[in-house]
C-alpha cells in the first residue's frame, strides 16, 4: 500500500469503482486501492461504515470522512478542485489546460488579456502523465512530466489567469457577437474569443473484452496504474514512442514487461529503442495483434493474441495490458459547430481552412490568422490541431503564438 491520504475500498466487477479510479489517476491523485473481496477485515470496514450495507466504492480521505458512491462532482468538491468561474463573461476562453493552453495563458494575462482556462483533467495533459521530458530546451537533466506540469499551472496562476477543473465541454456556439462555451454541469460562459487546446487521447483497440477490464486490467496510463503492478506480468501494446517509454517506466515495478507490436519494427526514436532492447525485464514479440483480453472474477488474466505473419493463435498469461496506439482528437463536442474538422477530426486552421473562392463566413474580406479556425475569433493549438507535432515544446510553441494572434484579432474588433 501506498502512502497516499485517499484509499479507496472497492471490487474489480464495479463500474462505479472504475470511474472514481479514473477520475483520481486523471487528476494525478495518489490513492490506495483495497479490493473487499480480496481482504475480509476490509469488507468488514465497509459494511460497518455504511450501517451494515456493503456498498462500494466507499472512498476515506486523511481527515476519516468518506464518500459512498460518489459523482465525480461530489470527488472534485471534497478534493478542493475550482468548478465554477467567477463570473460568465471573459475577453478570452481557453479550453484545455495542457501545454498549449496553459501557455497561452500565461501570454494572454501577462498583457492584462482576461482568461479562463478550463480543463477536465489534471493541469499539463498528457505531458503530466510521462514519467520525463528529456528534451525540453535549456533543462539538461531533464523533468518529471508532473513537475514540468505543476511548474506551469503555479506560472499561470501568478498571472492571474483563472483556472477551472474537472469540467467537461458540452459545446460550444456563437451568440451576437460572442464565443459561448456550455459545460456538462450546465454551466455557461461567454468570451470575446476562444482557443481549442483540448487535445488528445490515446486510442483503445476495439476488441473483444477490452471494455469488461478497464481499469481492472486493461490500462492506458503507465505513471497512473503501473505502481498496482509490482512483482506482476504485464503488457505494452503499441510500438510508438508513447508505447516504449512507458515500456520502460514499468520495468520499475513490473518483473516482466512484454510488448507486442503489430508491426516488424518500432516507429519510436532510436535513443528509446537502444534501451528497450537492452533492458533484460523487456520482452518484444513483433508481428503480434491482440484478438481479445480475457478474465477471471473480473480480472484480466490473459491476452488472446495472433502473429500477423503466420497466423497463430495462443493465450498469454498477464495479469495487465497498457495500451499505446495512437492519439484521437478530443473534439467530440464540436459536433454540429462550425469549426471545419480533418477527416480523423482534428481541427484545420491557418490558410488551411480556404478552399480556392470558396471562403469560410466571416472570412469574405480578409484571411485567417494563424492557428484561427473556420469560425472568426475561434483559435486551436496543440495536439487537438491537424498539423501538430505531438510534441511538449511544440504545444507551448503554438500556444505562444495563438496568444499574439488573439490579441491582434481583439484589437480588430
Amino acid at each position: 500500500m501506498s502512502n497516499a491520504d485517499i484509499t479507496v475500498y472497492g471490487a474489480h466487477w464495479c463500474p462505479d469503482c472504475r470511474r472514481s479510479k479514473q477520475f483520481l489517476g486523471e487528476h494525478q491523485i495518489p490513492y490506495n486501492w483495497v479490493d473487499i473481496e480480496e481482504d475480509p477485515e476490509s469488507e468488514q470496514f465497509v459494511i460497518e461504515k455504511n450501517d451494515g450495507k456493503r456498498i462500494v466504492p466507499t472512498i476515506v480521505f486523511a481527515d476519516e470522512t468518506f464518500l459512498v458512491e460518489p459523482t465525480n462532482a461530489e470527488l472534485a468538491a471534497k478534493l478542493g478542485l475550482r468548478t465554477k468561474a467567477s463570473r460568465s463573461h471573459y475577453d478570452l476562453i481557453v479550453l484545455g489546460g495542457g501545454p498549449a493552453g496553459l501557455t497561452a495563458a500565461i501570454y494572454t494575462a501577462r498583457e492584462a488579456i482576461d482568461t479562463l482556462v478550463i480543463e477536465r483533467a489534471a493541469f499539463g495533459g498528457q505531458a503530466a502523465g510521462t514519467e520525463k521530458l528529456d528534451n525540453m530546451p535549456g533543462v539538461p537533466d531533464g523533468v518529471a512530466g508532473i513537475e514540468f506540469s505543476q511548474r506551469l499551472r503555479q506560472q499561470v496562476a501568478r498571472f492571474d489567469a483563472e483556472l477551472l477543473q474537472a469540467q467537461e465541454i458540452a459545446a460550444i456556439y456563437q451568440q451576437d457577437n460572442y464565443h459561448c462555451v456550455r459545460t456538462t454541469d450546465g454551466s455557461e460562459y461567454s468570451a470575446n474569443a476562444l482557443l481549442i487546446a483540448t487535445g488528445s487521447r490515446y486510442k483503445r483497440l476495439n476488441v473483444q473484452g477490452e471494455t469488461d477490464y478497464l481499469g481492472a486490467g486493461v490500462h492506458f496510463c503507465a505513471t497512473c496504474d503501473g505502481p498496482f503492478y509490482k512483482g506482476k506480468r504485464v503488457a505494452v501494446i503499441g510500438g510508438g514512442n508513447s508505447a516504449t517509454e512507458e515500456s520502460l517506466l514499468l520495468t520499475k515495478f513490473a518483473d516482466q514487461v512484454t510488448i507486442l507490436v503489430r508491426k516488424g519494427e518500432f516507429s519510436a526514436t532510436a535513443v528509446i529503442q537502444e534501451k528497450v532492447l537492452s533492458h533484460p525485464k523487456i520482452d518484444v514479440r513483433w508481428f503480434t495483434e491482440v484478438k481479445e483480453f480475457i478474465g477471471k472474477d473480473s480480472k484480466l488474466t490473459q491476452l488472446r493474441i495472433v502473429n500477423n505473419q503466420m497466423g497463430t493463435e495462443e493465450n498469454l498469461q498477464m495479469d495487465g495490458a497498457f495500451i499505446f496506439i495512437g492519439l484521437v482528437p478530443n473534439t467530440g463536442f464540436l459536433e454540429g459547430s462550425k469549426i471545419l474538422l480533418d477527416r480523423w477530426g482534428f481541427i484545420v486552421s491557418g490558410h488551411a481552412i480556404l478552399h480556392g473562392d470558396q471562403r469560410p463566413i466571416g472570412f469574405e474580406n480578409r484571411d485567417p490568422l494563424l492557428l484561427e479556425t473556420s469560425v472568426p475569433g475561434v483559435f486551436a493549438a496543440g495536439d487537438v490541431r491537424d498539423t501538430s507535432t505531438k510534441q511538449v515544446v511544440s504545444a507551448a510553441g503554438e500556444g505562444s503564438t495563438t496568444a499574439l494572434m488573439v490579441r491582434e484579432y481583439l484589437k480588430s474588433i
